[in-house]
């Protein structure tokens, strides 16, 4: 056999091997001190990544290893990488621009831009799933943020998104205009069978991972919170919704329009300072969990000039502490989320930190912020646990944080579908 019958098979042999190396050097072995893997924490253990996926999990005198690139973390935890439940990245600190000026004053490009360093700071933090509950007046800009960072244009955590979130006819805002000006508003109304079901499809036509529902809020005669829509429309979303394989959330803050909310099929609610014995007791029954979001009335407080640490805690403050407390001992599941946007971006462990501070142990808070809300997102086939065959999103920090959850903020390595995150 001459050369020109042996030049093609020497081509093909050449190209095969190029990819047999460019694969082995996808392998990643990490030995840390420890391994959370979503339930419990383990010592001895190492995990083996192949390409975008979590290969084995064992002693390491048990994996195949030949070829990969080690990383070393002798007192560090390598968990699951954590899961945000309840963030704005379209939103900044409302101690730097109030929300009102953001949603009026602030142009989509400018909102798009921060968004991109929002979710950057992040996945540095060590977030690698956002679940992002409404662009508050910016469109369907999260879910160009969201195709932007899946075509791998920008750096940031997979993303959940809501798009505009749906409101009842005048109870959203900005509002106190004079009443031949239109503003822009923080998310859609409808109201009633045939807008509802159109908004609902709209939205999801758009590009809508989940619909998001007020279903109460801040328009009681007084300012007070106060239902929005009836059960009869929650539980229409719901059914619109659900068909289409997406799940509704509600942010509810009364207990009735928790109850509505709950009664309806809705997947989280939202906040919830006002729940019950009663409305915990039928969440837990019916499978609805609660994002408590604690750190946003927090800030919120803070903002408004409350000195934490140094003045008597505010009474939202101490009913917030009552609630949780009562979600707690109705076996209500947790979704951890902080409403991340009311405070900066990439300080998400300060909800985390409030978890426990409000009663949760840490052990219980490292499993809601990662098999917990991966298991309520429809997320725990992909992502939320270390375990054979589920994407490598991987994270590194310093210490046990099952002794102290504040060690969850030293990020020291961060991997995302089994790629190293620059952390520089």
């Amino acid at each position: 056999m001459g050369w020109n019958c042996l030049a093609p098979i020497a081509v093909l042999l050449f190209f095969a091997t190029a990819r047999l190396a460019a694969q082995e050097a996808t392998c990643t072995l990490i030995t840390p001190r420890y391994v959370f893997d979503g339930t419990d924490l383990s010592e001895g253990l190492s995990v083996l990544v192949r390409n975008d996926t979590i290969a084995a999990i064992g002693a390491v005198t048990d994996l195949e290893t030949s070829g990969c690139a080690v990383r070393e973390f002798p007192e560090g935890t390598l968990l699951p990488g954590m899961i945000e439940g309840h963030a704005h990245l379209l939103l900044h600190p409302y101690d730097e621009v109030d929300w009102n000026d953001q949603v009026l004053k602030e142009s989509h490009a400018e909102r798009a831009i921060r968004g991109g360093l929002h979710a950057g700071e992040t996945l540095h933090a060590g977030f690698t799933t956002v679940r992002d509950l409404g662009s508050e007046g910016a469109g369907y800009v999260d879910v160009g943020l969201k195709q932007t960072i899946d075509k791998g244009i920008i750096p940031g955590p997979r993303l959940l998104v809501a798009g505009k979130a749906i409101v009842a006819t005048g109870s959203y805002g900005p509002g106190g205009f004079n009443e031949q000006v239109r503003v822009p508003l923080g998310a859609e109304e409808a109201d009633g069978r045939d807008e509802l079901i159109r908004v609902v499809r709209d939205q999801i036509g758009h590009g809508a991972d989940l619909i998001k529902v007020y279903a109460d809020y801040r328009w009681g005669p007084n300012g007070e919170a106060r239902p929005t829509f009836t059960q009869e429309e929650l539980a229409l979303i719901v059914e619109v919704a659900n068909s289409s394989g997406r799940p509704v959330v509600a942010h509810a803050a009364t207990a009735e329009g928790m109850r509505r909310a709950t009664l309806a099929g809705v997947a989280t609610i939202e906040h919830g300072d006002g729940g019950t014995a009663e409305v915990f007791e039928l969440m837990a029954e019916r499978g609805v969990a609660l994002c408590p979001t604690l750190a946003a009335g927090d800030a919120i407080l803070q903002y408004r000039g409350w000195r934490k640490g140094t003045d008597p805690e505010p009474e939202r403050i101490r009913e917030k502490r009552a609630s949780f407390t009562a979600a707690l001992a109705a076996g209500v599941t947790i979704v951890a989320g902080g409403d991340v946007g009311v405070f900066a971006h990439g300080d998400n462990a300060r909800e985390l930190e409030m978890m426990v501070d409000y009663g949760m142990e840490p052990l219980a808070v490292l499993r809601s912020v990662t098999s917990g809300n991966a298991d309520v997102f429809g997320l725990a086939d992909r992502v939320g646990r270390i375990v054979p065959g589920l994407l490598a999103d991987l994270v590194v920090v310093d210490g046990d944080p099952t002794q102290d959850i504040s060690l969850l903020r030293e990020v020291r390595w961060v991997m995302l579908g089994g790629e190293e995150v620059d952390l520089d």
